[in-house]
Parts: structure tokens; sequence; C-alpha cells
């Protein structure tokens, strides 16, 4: 089964039928994937979504998460916060977030080159953002 890695950019499109992305992700969503994502990716998920009215929608698709026998979710650690922090610090020319650098290192220690985000900084660093628009 196909390995992606996705980042807090899918959740968002998938949740809000607005978003550009958000049709991509749907179809992406009924694909045969096994999708790899971290505690950290998902605490970035759940802060995007922390107004009153949006939460408990953040909630819901945390817990749908837990029970996804599809989703492998890299737990937090200081070891993944100190080597992301170390990607981070070499990187000052970048505008890479810590949590895209933990991700970065999770995707090279689990060799996944591709990547459900339509975010440029995982270009930027070497892997394929699945949801990247044709105008980025």
């Amino acid at each position: 089964m196909r390995r992606v890695f996705a980042d807090s950019y899918f959740y968002l499109a998938l949740l809000n039928r607005k978003d550009a992305a958000h049709v991509r992700a749907i179809r992406l969503a009924a694909s045969d994937i096994t999708y790899v994502t971290t505690e950290f990716v998902l605490m970035e998920f759940a802060d995007a979504l922390s107004a009153p009215e949006s939460r408990g929608r953040a909630i819901a698709y945390l817990r749908h998460l837990a029970n996804d026998a599809a989703t492998r979710v890299i737990p937090a650690s200081s070891e993944l916060l100190t080597q992301g922090l170390r990607l981070f610090e070499q990187r000052p020319d970048k505008g890479w977030s810590l949590t895209d650098c933990t991700s970065f290192v999770v995707m090279e220690h689990e060799h996944l080159r591709e990547v459900l985000t339509g975010d440029h900084h995982f270009a930027q660093a070497g892997f394929l953002p699945l949801l990247a628009s044709a105008s980025s």
C-alpha cells in the first residue's frame, strides 16, 4: 500500500469545503493510502481549529484519526523535537516552522517522499507536495 505523509494542510482542506484544495484532498482521501503523520501535526491542526465554533469538529476528527487503521501517528518525543529543532536552527534562510522541521525528520526516517500538503516548504526540503496548486 502507498504510504504518504499527511500534513495539517491536508486535514484542514478535508474539513473546509471552501478550501481551494478541498476537492483534491477528498479524492486523495478516497485512495488506497496509509497515512503517516505526527502528534506535532495533529496539534497544529487542532490549533488552527481552536475557535469555539470550530473546536468540536477538530475534536471529532482527531478522535476519528485515533481509530483509523489507515493512519499511523508518530508520537511527539523529546528526541523528535530535538532533531526538528536542529534542522530549524540549521536553516535560518527558510521560513520553515518547527512543526515542518519535525515532519521533514519523520519523512526522511520513514523514507517518504510524497506529502499531502500544498505547503511549498515541503518542496523546498525536497519532498513532493500532492496538493500543490498548478500556479505554486
